[in-house]
């Protein structure tokens, strides 16, 4: 009976398995056809790197999985991929011919030009599927193709494709409107005992903020979360750090029985209060004709927001071409803080305000802070109760950051230095050096605003210290 196997047979047949995986890999290597769409491309390359096999929810798990030692590293990259981020919004919006979100494209378009994604042990069982310069290239192309169609704010040149873009003037604003909101922006008579304003909290002459870490309600009561900036706060897909209001007018609307904050016990009661004053009455009914009610308070409101954008920055002037805008090293602040991976989350008109992000995403920073965690701390999950969600929070804007100190959700840092060389370790891995941090502190700098044709300030003290309450005084 002759033998089946051979050394020369076998020989034969890993060469040929050789051969076949090698062509594959040369095969996956090379870009997409040039056939194909833009973004049909860009799709190709996010299937080839299997992107969507740790980066969405419940994907099947490859057939090792089940193996011993490798099978739980395997689920656990999956977890933890997907919990740093979801891709198939992405994938979806490709596939639909829709509008993919802003940050999205600037997450995706980071980590194939880093090579950073897939992750080599990735690679190693599926070959082929690691970012190339060409594959890149394709990315990038489509990336800065995106935004100069999606901003359509004119940038030219090699700054049109920039992820950062300059603020616009408020427009199709209706002054009658805003003139209202503005009163009753500022109109105590919105809290059960006349004391707080949306202004006592959110005070413009302070960068929209108040400088305490938690804000001071009627009673002086505290709140549980830093109050975000209300300029610019109309480039938000959400409002509020946990996202509960869609719409400028629905967060308007939230304050004012917060028992906490306005602690009055309806709108109703508000009403009462403002009907006793015919002249504003009389003012208001001019421009709604049905009267007083929650839905045109909290419009009017909306409408004065609306206003409280803040362009003309210096980096504004240098992303429209004025090159003597902005110094070298503030330049440099721009370029570190893009190589870090900031200008994936902190991205567009506001640098931030389009998606929710992990608190912690590479570093668990509520283990390291020591302090107790607060219902306010689950973020997102506060609503959603979907356990990804926890410490999940909207992405603050970072114009005119220098003014709306302290910072954090949490009020825990008080300087731009203190709070950027966080962010780098907490959701970078990256420990920056403090000069690295002061640089990009320099370019954070430059994104101070013009309100009404005048820069912000900010009168109050730098430099000041939290007390035992943590709070600023």
């Amino acid at each position: 009976m002759k033998r089946l196997f051979t050394f020369k047979n076998v020989s034969i047949a890993l060469i040929v398995v050789a051969v076949v995986l090698v062509g594959v890999y040369f095969i996956t290597l090379t870009p997409p056809s040039e056939e194909l769409a833009p973004r049909d491309r860009v799709a190709a390359i996010i299937d080839e790197g299997g992107c969507m096999s740790c980066h969405s929810k419940d994907v099947p798990k490859p057939f090792y999985a089940d193996f011993p030692v490798v099978g739980s590293l395997v689920t656990a990259d999956i977890e933890e991929g997907y919990r740093a981020y979801d891709i198939e919004p992405f994938v979806k919006a490709l596939e639909d011919d829709t509008t993919p979100n802003p940050v999205d494209v600037a997450k995706v378009e980071k980590v194939i030009a880093d090579g950073t994604m897939p992750a080599a042990k990735y690679y190693l069982v599926h070959w082929g599927s690691q970012s190339t310069e060409a594959k890149a290239e394709i990315v990038a192309d489509w990336a800065k193709n995106f935004r100069m169609e999606y901003y359509a704010d004119g940038l030219e040149g090699d700054r049109a494709g920039e992820p950062v873009r300059p603020i616009a003037e408020s427009k199709n604003i209706d002054e009658a409107k805003a003139e209202l909101g503005f009163l009753l922006y500022h109109d105590p008579r919105l809290s059960v005992d006349n004391t707080v304003s949306c202004a006592t909290c959110h005070d413009l002459k302070t960068g929209g903020v108040d400088n305490h870490r938690y804000s001071h309600g009627v009673n002086d009561q505290l709140g549980g979360v830093n109050a975000p900036t209300v300029y610019n706060s109309a480039y938000n897909f959400v409002q509020f750090w946990d996202g509960r209001a869609k719409t400028l007018a629905e967060q308007a609307a939230g304050p004012p029985l917060n028992p906490v904050e306005m602690a009055s016990t309806s709108f109703d009661e508000i009403i009462a209060k403002l009907q006793a004053d015919k002249e504003f009455v009389a003012k208001f009914t001019k421009v709604y004709p049905d009267g007083l009610s929650e839905a045109n308070l909290t419009n009017a409101i909306e409408e004065f927001e609306r206003t409280l954008n803040t362009p003309n920055s210096r980096f504004d002037k240098w992303l429209r071409g004025d090159n003597e805008a902005i110094t070298a090293q503030e330049l440099e602040g721009y370029e570190l803080f893009k190589k870090y991976s900031c200008a994936t989350c902190h991205i567009g008109q506001n640098l931030g305000g389009q998606s929710y992000e992990l608190m912690g995403l590479r570093r668990h920073y509520f283990e390291v802070r020591g302090e107790e965690l607060t219902e306010e701390d689950n973020g997102r999950f506060k609503q959603t109760k979907e356990e990804r969600d926890r410490h999940r929070f909207k992405v603050p804007g970072l114009r005119n950051v220098e003014l709306t100190w302290p910072y954090y959700h949490d009020g825990t840092r008080e300087t731009m230095e203190e709070a950027v060389a966080d962010m780098a370790r907490y959701q970078s891995d990256v420990d920056i050096t403090e000069e690295e941090a002061a640089t990009i502190t320099a370019f954070l700098r430059t994104l101070t605003g013009e309100y009404k044709g005048v820069k912000l300030t900010n009168p109050n003290e730098y430099g000041v210290t939290l007390d035992a309450d943590h709070d600023h005084h």
